[in-house]
């Protein structure tokens, strides 16, 4: 299954139609029908309004804070029931589609595989989409009459479910939207249009699941193929349901915009664009590394203090057959490996105030794509390191040393780590802050008996037992983005150590 419009593509569309989705979908079966008010009936009848069992947490939550009983629109009159439309209240139409939220529609699902002792759900909207491409339907403006209850060709309201037949399934189009399992993502690529640049990111957040196939009143756009509209779960949209019989997981597209202040600027910084023609600095950085390397051998390398990874992606694409990259953060460590498994991140950035944009960077559009498999990421202290980290023709520390709880200590051991030959390559701004070394720990950045102390010399005398420096301090700058007129603009000391 193939979802994404190309940008030339020649119907109008939201900013979350377009981008590239590819999936496998596995085998399944589908109700030839929608659901009906009289199949609902039965769901109400057994009580299961007002049985947790068959609700999600979610759910149950709303059906105990609305005291649901049946279907919003369903009003019950003496024995019977009528059902209340746009215009009016009628006599209820049995053979109509139902009309619910995703939370009463899940909970159906639910009560109906226990009763058939079947893999009842909700379709994904890959699976929608199958069923859809399998009846061959045409889009709104290719068609000379609607091929279902939409576009306000048929039905001023819902008909019922056996009127519009298409291949062997009734209402793929239109009549009711229908609930599908997903919640509503970015498709790789996605780029936000700044004409209406809150059209879509604010429900990236897994709790607006998607809704397909137009309703009687849905024209345009609603009733295209590709249209992508997403609510939240309790809301009410003309819509009802059909139902699949299918074992295969449901995936759940974790892809919101990385939102941490921090973790989304050093996302930026390492991948994203390059301010004051100052270069990237972890590709800087990496490629002195490589410099460095270049008659030596390049099997392994560490990269200390990864944060999001750039450096190790680009120390794999200059030659090393693998690198690790190893980063105290848990919020770091996470944007790499994701970065690592995917190709690909997604973040905001504060523009000014409360204004902020929205971003993707991608491997593959760095050149770095073929490189994913000869790196992996680790969250590791630096300062006690696993066993198994050993063997290293690299190690970088890139401005790790003043942030190090016990800089002496990770000197003092970083040997054990390297291979005979092997190269160690500090950077750091030498910023020491007590937050995070306690004082009688920095390697410089004080006065002994009134003298000054830099951190350079600290290094040379921590290093000299086991390593010697290799040509002179190199000055890297780097800059990393607060808003669109802020910026962090630095200068680290690269110095290279070579093992004894």
């Amino acid at each position: 299954m193939a979802l994404g419009k190309p940008r030339n593509h020649p119907l109008y569309g939201w900013d979350n139609e377009y981008g590239n989705h590819e999936a496998e979908v596995a085998g399944f079966k589908a109700s030839e029908y929608l659901v009906s008010n009289r199949e609902f009936l039965g769901f109400v009848e057994a009580g299961c309004y007002r049985e947790q069992q068959w609700w999600t947490d979610e759910g149950w939550h709303w059906r105990e804070f609305k005291q649901a009983e049946q279907p919003l629109f369903w009003l019950k009159k003496g024995n019977g029931w009528q059902l209340r439309t746009m215009a009016s209240e009628i006599d209820m139409p049995w053979n109509w589609p139902v009309e619910v939220n995703y939370l009463e529609a899940k909970a159906f699902c639910n009560w109906k595989a226990a009763q058939t002792g079947l893999a009842i759900r909700l379709p994904t909207e890959d699976e929608w989409n199958r069923l859809r491409d399998l009846c061959d339907i045409p889009d709104q403006p290719y068609w000379q009459q609607a091929p279902g209850n939409i576009n306000l060709e048929q039905w001023a309201s819902s008909c019922p479910i056996d009127r519009f037949k298409t291949g062997d399934f009734y209402d793929l189009l239109g009549n009711v939207w229908q609930w599908t399992e997903t919640p509503i993502y970015p498709f790789h690529g996605f780029e936000i249009h700044p004409w209406y640049d809150d059209f879509s990111t604010p429900t990236f957040d897994t709790r607006h699941n998607l809704i397909k196939g137009g309703s009687w009143i849905s024209t345009g756009n609603e009733a295209t193929r590709d249209s992508r509209y997403a609510f939240r779960r309790h809301f009410f949209q003309h819509a009802g349901f059909r139902y699949v019989e299918s074992a295969a997981p449901i995936e759940i597209h974790q892809d919101q915009y990385e939102t941490d202040t921090l973790a989304a600027q050093y996302c930026d910084a390492h991948y994203g664009p390059e301010h004051f023609d100052v270069r990237n600095f972890p590709a800087t950085v990496a490629g002195i590394c490589l410099e460095l390397l270049a008659d030596r051998p390049k099997g392994h390398a560490l990269d200390l203090g990864c944060a999001v990874g750039r450096a190790s992606f680009e120390l794999a694409r200059g030659g090393f057959s693998w690198v690790t990259g190893l980063d105290f953060s848990t919020r770091f460590f996470r944007l790499a490996a994701r970065m690592q498994e995917e190709g690909y991140l997604r973040y905001e950035l504060a523009e000014e105030g409360e204004v902020v944009s929205f971003h993707e960077i991608d491997l593959a559009a760095l050149g770095l794509a073929g490189v994913r498999e000869q790196v992996d990421f680790y969250q590791a202290d630096a300062c006690n390191l696993p066993g198994k980290f050993t063997g290293y023709d690299l190690v970088l520390a890139a401005n790790l040393i003043d942030r190090l709880y016990s800089p002496r200590k990770f000197l003092s051991t970083i040997h054990e780590r390297l291979n005979p030959g092997g190269l160690l390559v500090i950077t750091s701004p030498y910023t020491w802050l007590e937050e995070f070394t306690k004082k009688e720990e920095w390697l410089g950045g004080y006065r002994d008996s009134g003298e000054p102390v830099w951190t350079l010399d600290g290094l040379k005398e921590a290093l000299a037992p086991h390593f010697r420096m290799l040509g002179a301090p190199r000055d890297v700058p780097f800059v990393i983005r607060e808003t669109r007129r802020k910026f962090q603009h630095s200068i680290a000391e690269l110095t290279a150590w070579e093992l004894k």
